[in-house]
C-alpha cells in the first residue's frame, strides 16, 4: 500500500490496519514527523521512518514521536529489507511472550495489567506506547532488581536491534514523564550508572 502524501498515508493507516509503516520525513500535505505523531495517538503498529537528515537531533525526534526505528538515505534495499524483517520479528516474539493468564503488577501507585495492557498512576489511566509498556512490564515485574542495558534490549528490542542504543534512554525518559511526580528526581525507575535501570521495590515507594 503505497500514499503519495502524509495526509493520505495517516488516512491509509487507520482504514487499512498495516502491519507496519515506513514514513519518508519529506512528504507534502503532511510530513513524516507530523504523520508519526499522528498515528502513535492510536495505533501501536511499528513505525519505520526514512530520512535525508543525519543530524543526531533529527534521530532522536523520530524516537520521541513514537519512531520505533530509522533509517538514513542513501541505504540499499538489503538495509531495508533487514530492518523491515527485524522490526516484524521483534512484534513476532512480543506477541507470542505474551502469558496466557492475567498477570497484575502493583508498585506504589503504579499498576500494571500485562493481560489487558493497561497502566494506571493511582486511579488515573496511562497511555503508552507499545514498546514503553514492554519496557516498563519488564521493570515493574522485577521491581527492587537492576535490569542490566543488554538485558534490556534482549528483551524488548530483541538481539537483532539495528537502530541507536540511545532510544532506550529516550524511552526511559518517556516512561518518566508520565509515571513519576518529578521525572528529575525519579522515585520508580532508577538509574544504576554503568549498568542499567531499577524499578523500586514496594516498600521503597511508601510515603514517610
Amino acid at each position: 500500500i503505497v500514499a503519495h502524501d502524509g495526509r493520505t498515508g495517516l488516512e491509509m493507516s487507520r482504514s487499512e490496519n498495516p502491519d507496519l509503516v515506513i514514513l519518508d520525513v519529506l512528504m507534502p500535505e503532511m510530513d513524516g514527523w507530523e504523520v508519526c505523531k499522528a498515528i502513535r495517538q492510536d495505533n501501536p503498529v511499528p513505525i519505520l521512518m526514512l530520512t535525508a537528515l543525519g543530524d543526531e537531533i533529527d534521530r532522536i525526534l523520530g524516537l520521541e514521536l513514537g519512531a520505533d526505528d530509522y533509517i538514513t538515505k542513501p541505504f540499499s534495499a538489503r538495509e531495508l529489507k533487514a530492518r523491515i524483517r527485524a522490526l516484524l520479528r521483534r512484534v513476532e516474539l512480543d506477541r507470542a511472550g505474551q502469558p496466557q493468564k492475567t498477570a497484575e503488577f502493583r508498585v506504589g501507585q503504579i499498576r500494571l495489567n500485562v493481560d489487558t495492557r493497561q497502566v494506571y498512576k493511582g486511579s488515573e489511566p496511562l497511555t503508552l506506547r507499545y514498546k514503553e509498556f514492554e519496557l516498563l512490564s519488564l521493570l515493574i515485574s522485577r521491581a527492587g532488581d537492576v535490569v542490566s542495558r543488554a538485558d534490556l534490549f534482549d528483551k524488548v528490542w530483541g538481539t537483532d536491534w539495528l537502530g541507536d542504543t540511545r532510544t532506550l534512554d529516550v524511552h526511559i525518559r518517556w516512561l518518566r514523564e508520565k509515571i513519576e511526580d518529578d521525572p528529575g528526581q525519579p522515585r520508580y525507575i532508577q538509574t544504576v550508572r554503568g549498568v542499567g535501570y531499577r524499578f523500586a521495590a514496594s516498600e521503597e515507594t511508601q510515603a514517610p
